[in-house]
């Protein structure tokens, strides 16, 4: 009987895959991943777990007399035994398929070669050490006010290892953390949330966001029912965020330049070098951003706009999609930049909005404190594409949409579904406050590294009420 065991390394692993190899080409992205997570419901800690698994994802490529073509296979749990079978799946799918038309010399380089023979980074319960009896704290707080918390923790770090027949080696590790609070009344009539995203669980300050969710359920004692219709309305960063990652994902320079989006210019080619932004903001993404770094070289398991195959471990520039309020660029492989003509420009996993103008300074705070008349929203949620062509965004309000008046939140209205533009938006938006790290509540779970201000739009379009509560 054959014995079935694992390479203990991602590394091993990747280096025996390769060996393996009758492609004219094989990359080959080991991803070794941990998590740890508490739950908690009605002031009490529910379950807590710690997971781990391992993905081999195998890029092979074959020439021709017509071009390159490429196939790709991804498993789970791929023991020693399984690892031939796992190359020759992907090597038989690059022959069955036509010639790649993103195909080009795989990336070579050891820049990221560091740590490529060591183990993997692994989380544990440990991470929340701290965090733990603070919430502990937090619940008897709640508990003394009549309040019940809900919500949960997580923190994952993955080990992404990539190497291919050109000489490729690169690794890094990622963690990647997040806390959601969730506070009801004792009657559930009320309901506010808080989010916090962060690396590590050291700088989560819990009573800070208990604080921030028992404040916005004092203000929902008052309600107010207000109709549809365009409102000055203050969007914190966590709203502003799931606005701009949309805009971001849609953002492709193929599509554009072949005329199906938002960023495509009349007439043929796209958008790029316009004004879309009456202030001067700067949407951004920077691998090496303080408190948001990710993942400093392209990994791709499958071909996009903004991403390739054949790129795998090519190294990510900061690059500035808007600058001062001008498209400057649009996110582009290889590939696709050279075919659009645009400057190469690869997918990076965080995003930044900053505003280079008056007032980046102001808190979220003091922006309500200047406000005469208008709505203050918790967050976003359910949000669906209604047009490419504008960027039509719909979806609805969630815990918590407040009246301000004079300066002041003077109680909770209803909720609202919205239709707007995040593009519109960008062009309407009259005041952008300062920069601050934040979670966002729809895409959290995809793209949860983001730095967003708070920001005013005079006349955000809320197109009917909602009964969601």
């Amino acid at each position: 009987m054959t014995q079935t065991t694992t390479v203990t390394g991602p590394g091993e692993t990747v280096e025996r895959a390769l060996a393996l190899s009758r492609a004219d080409g094989l990359v080959v992205i080991a991803e070794e991943t941990s998590s740890a997570n508490l739950r908690w419901a009605g002031n009490a800690l529910t379950t807590n777990g710690l997971t781990q698994g391992r993905r081999i994802t195998v890029v092979a490529t074959v020439g021709g007399a017509e071009g390159t073509a490429s196939g790709v296979v991804s498993r789970s749990g791929v023991t020693v035994d399984q690892l031939e079978g796992l190359v020759r799946a992907a090597e038989a799918a690059a022959r069955d398929a036509g010639p790649a038309e993103d195909a080009n010399p795989l990336v070579s380089g050891d820049a990221f070669a560091a740590g490529f023979e060591d183990a993997p980074a692994r989380t544990s319960i440990d991470v929340f050490a701290d965090f733990a009896p603070a919430l502990g704290e937090a619940f008897g707080r709640a508990g003394a006010a009549d309040r019940k918390l809900y919500g949960f923790a997580r923190h994952d770090v993955v080990s992404t290892y990539v190497g291919n027949t050109a000489g490729l080696r690169a690794r890094h590790d990622q963690p990647t953390g997040s806390f959601e609070l969730n506070a009801k009344s004792a009657d559930m009539a009320r309901s506010a949330w808080a989010g916090v995203s962060t690396r590590d669980f050291r700088d989560v300050d819990v009573a800070a966001t208990e604080a921030d969710v028992a404040q916005r359920l004092e203000w929902a004692r008052r309600q107010i029912d207000l109709p549809a219709g365009r409102y000055e309305t203050l969007l914190p960063p966590t709203a502003v965020a799931d606005l701009m990652i949309y805009l971001y994902w849609s953002a492709g320079s193929r599509d554009a330049h072949e005329g199906r989006t938002v960023f495509s210019k009349p007439g043929g080619g796209t958008r790029v070098g316009e004004k879309l932004a009456a202030l001067p903001l700067t949407l951004r993404s920077d691998a090496a951003y303080p408190g948001l770094e990710c993942t400093p070289f392209s990994t791709a398991m499958a071909s996009g706009d903004g991403s390739s195959v054949f790129d795998n471990g090519l190294a990510l520039a900061p690059t500035s999609w808007i600058d001062e309020g001008v498209l400057r660029a649009l996110p582009s492989n290889r590939f696709t930049a050279g075919l659009t003509g645009l400057p190469l420009a690869p997918e990076t996993d965080n995003l930044v909005l900053e505003n280079g103008g008056e007032g980046n300074d102001r808190s979220l705070a003091e922006m309500i404190a200047s406000t005469e008349r208008g709505l203050l929203l918790t967050c976003l949620w359910y949000i669906r594409e209604v047009d490419p062509q504008t960027l039509l965004l719909t979806g609805l309000t969630r815990d918590g949409v407040y009246l301000v008046e004079n300066g002041e939140v003077t109680g909770a209205v209803n909720n609202f579904r919205f239709n707007d533009s995040p593009v519109d938006v960008l062009g309407r938006i009259t005041e952008a406050g300062r920069t601050e790290r934040c979670l966002p509540r729809e895409w959290g779970d995809y793209f949860s590294r983001a730095a967003m201000p708070a920001v005013r739009v005079p006349d955000f379009n809320m197109s009917s009420v909602s009964q969601a509560s």
